[in-house]
């Protein structure tokens, strides 16, 4: 993938209800249309361009289109912030947040309450810390186990923060999962990890690999998609 954007001297930018976003463009060698997406959490307009596309083109396309991404843009979740009293969302419930500055600065998951000490700065970034190692330890496992059913060896997991991508599959056998799939419930993320798992044997989404992931995962993977598509965006209201 080819980023246009840095090549050029000026970022370009389109106004959606008043306020101006930054135009993202990129190419990808094997995209045959232009597709044109909103950053999850609303921040940007992402363009992915064939290598044979007009960037000034694109962009005239973004702003020919500036009802459909206010229409998106007014789905996306309102940034809540992560502070003493709020909640959040640990594995598909939300939690308190008990803060205590004498207490360990570590948070702690009690009673349904996530307890942190610590001063009050950089307290959202102490939870997204122990966040990403819960997620990080249930993924290890998970791809584990998933790996098992499918006789194979387990491979190496690591985590993104990827803003349009819940997972990922490298043909040197390494998964790559995205750390907010932690809020969702456990069976949502458990069908993200058999998907890339079904990946080490079939790179594509043919019927061989569907026939494989649902051999692999134990739910329905049309529910747990279903919630992705109608809730994903909420993962990523907190945390920015």
């Amino acid at each position: 993938m080819i980023d246009w954007l840095k090549r050029s001297s000026a970022r370009p930018e389109i106004e959606i209800d008043g306020e101006t976003l930054p135009i993202v463009l990129r190419r990808h060698r094997t995209a045959k249309r232009m597709t044109m997406r909103l950053a999850p959490d609303g921040s940007e307009v992402r363009l992915t361009l064939p290598r044979w596309a007009d960037p000034n083109e694109a962009i005239a396309f973004a702003r020919a289109r500036t009802q459909w991404l206010s229409t998106q843009r007014a789905k996306v979740p309102p940034r809540t912030a992560v502070q003493p009293g709020s909640e959040v969302t640990f594995r598909g419930s939300l939690v308190s947040l008990a803060w205590d500055e004498n207490a360990p600065r570590r948070p702690a998951l009690i009673a349904g309450q996530l307890r942190v000490g610590g001063p009050i700065e950089g307290l959202e970034t102490r939870i997204r810390r122990w966040m990403e190692r819960q997620a990080l330890d249930l993924f290890e496992t998970e791809t584990q186990h998933y790996c098992s059913r499918a006789r194979l060896d387990p491979v190496p997991v690591g985590l993104s923060r990827a803003q349009k991508r819940w997972g990922s599959c490298s043909e040197k056998s390494r998964i790559r999962l995205n750390w907010r799939l932690i809020q969702a419930p456990d069976f949502v993320r458990r069908s993200v990890v058999a998907h890339e798992v079904a990946h080490l044997v079939h790179f594509d989404h043919s019927p061989a690999f569907n026939a494989l992931l649902a051999s692999l995962y134990e739910g329905d993977i049309s529910e747990a998609d279903g919630w992705l598509k109608r809730h994903g965006r909420t993962l990523y209201s907190s945390f920015g």
